[in-house]
C-alpha cells in the first residue's frame, strides 16, 4: 500500500467518522445501538464501532495496515449506506442506528 493510498483512506475515514470517541462509546452502550445489526451475539456493526473507538484513540502515525484496511471497509460502508437511507423518520430509524454503529457516521441534514 502506497503512502498516498494510506493518506486517502485516513482522509476519507476522518470525513466519514464525525462523532468523537466519547460520543461513540456512549452510543454503543445504548439500547438503540444494540437493537440493530447482523451476526450472532454482538453485531458486526457494533463490533466495528468498538474498533473505531480504538482507532480514534490512536495517533495517525501508529496506524497499522490492518487499521487502514478497516478504515477502507468503513469508508465503503458509509458510501453504500448513505445511498440507501429512508425518506422519512431518519432520526429514529434502524438505518441511522446501523450507520452510527458500523462507521460511526451520523447522517447530516440536507
Amino acid at each position: 500500500m502506497t503512502n498516498d493510498d494510506r493518506r486517502q483512506a485516513i482522509d476519507e475515514f476522518d470525513e466519514a467518522v464525525n462523532m468523537t470517541r466519547k460520543e461513540l462509546q456512549d452510543w454503543l452502550g445504548t439500547d438503540e445501538s444494540k437493537s440493530v445489526g447482523q451476526g450472532e451475539g454482538e453485531s458486526k456493526g457494533h463490533e466495528s464501532g468498538r474498533r473505531i473507538v480504538k482507532l480514534l484513540a490512536k495517533n495517525k502515525s501508529d496506524y497499522t495496515d490492518d487499521d487502514i484496511d478497516h478504515m477502507k471497509k468503513v469508508n465503503g460502508y458509509v458510501k453504500r449506506h448513505l445511498g440507501q437511507g429512508p425518506k422519512n423518520d431518519v432520526e429514529d430509524s434502524k438505518w441511522r442506528y446501523s450507520l452510527i454503529n458500523f462507521p460511526n457516521a451520523t447522517p447530516r441534514a440536507a
